[in-house]
């Protein structure tokens, strides 16, 4: 089916011309920018319908929210949550859209007069340059490290979209002078088709590879919507293209704008070699962020000296605890990866420590391969698996490679509880461990399993196989936790999934030993 295409430009003429709107929010949300548009419209003083599947129960933190401020206006508000009425869409003025939501077939959208997203409004009314980030891997960790590189560098900078901070809630703040880093996820993307609003002054792709092949059923129109980031630039922009991509001279081919090339074998006017958050993807990430600065008038020199104390952002690879065994001087240092929601993920994850972390893994699935994963799970020391339609087609994989596994596991909890069994108890000292769930017993072999790490052993002995990158003493013990898979079964979001692991780990380790 093809695409649907929007008309040229924004319904609304001016801010001013929302006044007495009648709008409705489709997806209030939990992330921020449902909630977001709810204030945005108030503010120019719409009239604001609130629909939303999910019930209310579900919505209250967003709710609570709203009706502590006093400063927003209930009179203007309605609210229709755990349903969608149609006369809500054909009486609209305007709808505005969450990206999350197809709108080829759904009956709610092709009802309505007009259709905009909060990234369409913003990018209809700032001044702002632009600098805009796609692709499958790396988008968060790119755009929050231009943000921090250009704020480091004295630009008054923005950040927002697809990070799950809405643009609205800065708009009024930009001008000519105040760069904008947006994320923009191929959703995103998909909602400016035919608009003409997007024109980045920089724009970066980030790696391409398989990411929601439940949506697009196939790589082209996936690849299509990332396309959208590029389509209305112009001469005098500039379109990071990835040289070790396929996908990356794909787009250098198309974009009118000035192509700056990116990759291991790119001679490059600067290029990150120190990191504090660990990983060859991180370095990769830090130098886009570099070359974005220097095209903004950043000496390289400064761009590199700012980047190299890049201390990472939130669920990416994020350290946030550590253990030690009692009676030991062997460190456990937890690691949430929480947006590792696809496999190739995980797979980077693993490959960001030098030595072999536990991998905990697993979750729903989004129509993807995971051969990959299974191929890269060598990497790990040990194997933790959380249940899930995604998990389900790991663990014959897994088999298949004599990989032993421990799991799958209902929950983070009862997971967590059974790896700190296993540490306490010395169960790996065999390489072999009575299994749970639905992944029967472990099936023992040696090799790239289990049996690699005895967790029993003092730090001395586990120093190589332990290492990690750079980072805390030697012979610590990493434990990765890296999904490469969705959470939707079993969380809210991998946001929700990411909090709940930093909540449990200390809860669960520090119970009579902290």
């Amino acid at each position: 089916m093809a695409p649907h295409v929007y008309p040229k430009g924004c319904f609304f003429k001016s801010l001013a011309d929302i006044k007495d709107k009648k709008i409705t929010i489709m997806g209030l949300g939990l992330n921020g920018g449902g909630e977001a548009c709810v204030r945005f419209f108030l503010r120019y003083g719409a009239y604001v319908t609130v629909t939303d599947k999910k019930p209310e129960e579900e919505l209250l933190p967003t709710i609570l929210s709203l009706k502590k401020d006093p400063s927003v206006d209930f009179d203007r508000i309605r609210f229709v949550l755990g349903r969608h009425e149609l006369s809500d869409f054909q009486e609209a003025d305007c709808v505005i859209k969450n990206p999350g939501v197809k709108f080829n077939g759904n009956e709610y959208l092709a009802a309505t007069k007009n259709i905009e997203s909060d990234i369409s409004i913003f990018l209809s009314f700032t001044k702002a340059p632009i600098i805009a980030v796609s692709g499958s891997k790396g988008k968060s960790s790119t755009v929050s490290a231009i943000h921090y590189g250009l704020c480091q560098a004295g630009f008054k900078a923005f950040l927002g979209g697809n990070i799950t901070v809405s643009p609205l809630t800065f708009l009024e703040q930009t001008d000519e002078s105040t760069p904008v880093v947006l994320e923009l996820s191929s959703w995103q993307l998909a909602d400016l088709r035919g608009r003409g609003v997007l024109k980045p002054k920089i724009s970066v792709l980030t790696k391409i590879v398989a990411d929601h092949q439940n949506w697009y059923g196939g790589m082209e129109p996936y690849v299509a919507d990332k396309k959208l980031i590029y389509a209305d630039q112009t001469p005098d922009c500039y379109t990071l293209c990835n040289a070790d991509d396929g996908w990356g001279k794909v787009f250098a081919s198309e974009t009118k704008a000035h192509v700056v090339w990116y990759g291991d074998k790119v001679e490059l006017p600067v290029r990150v070699t120190k990191a504090l958050v660990p990983g060859v993807h991180m370095k990769q990430n830090l130098t886009n962020a570099a070359l974005v600065m220097t095209l903004m008038g950043v000496e390289p020199e400064r761009a590199l000296e700012i980047l190299e104390e890049y201390p990472g952002i939130e669920h990416r690879l994020e350290y946030f605890f550590s253990w030690k065994k009692p009676g030991t001087e062997k460190e456990f240092r937890f690691y949430n990866d929480t947006t590792a929601t696809v496999p190739d993920a995980a797979v980077a994850a693993l490959e960001a420590f030098n030595g072999k972390p536990v991998l905990i893994a697993g979750g729903n699935d989004k129509a993807l391969d995971f051969t990959h994963f299974a191929d890269s799970a060598h990497k790990a020391s040990a194997i933790y698996l959380l249940d899930g339609k995604g998990t389900e087609k790991m663990i014959p994989l897994l088999k298949e490679r004599q990989l032993a596994f421990s799991g799958p596991y209902p929950s983070l909890a009862s997971l967590l509880e059974a790896f700190k069994k296993d540490v306490m108890t010395g169960a790996y000292s065999s390489g072999e461990r009575e299994g749970h769930g639905s992944g029967g017993a472990l099936s023992g072999v040696t090799g790239a399993s289990l049996g690699e790490i005895n967790l029993s052993e003092p730090a001395a002995s586990q120093s190589a196989a332990c290492d990690a990158s750079g980072h805390g003493p030697e012979g610590a013990v990493n434990v990765l936790f890296s999904p490469g898979a969705t959470s939707f079964h079993m969380f809210k979001n991998e946001f929700d999934r990411g909090n709940q692991f930093k909540k449990l780990v200390p809860e669960i380790f520090c119970e009579k030993f902290c």
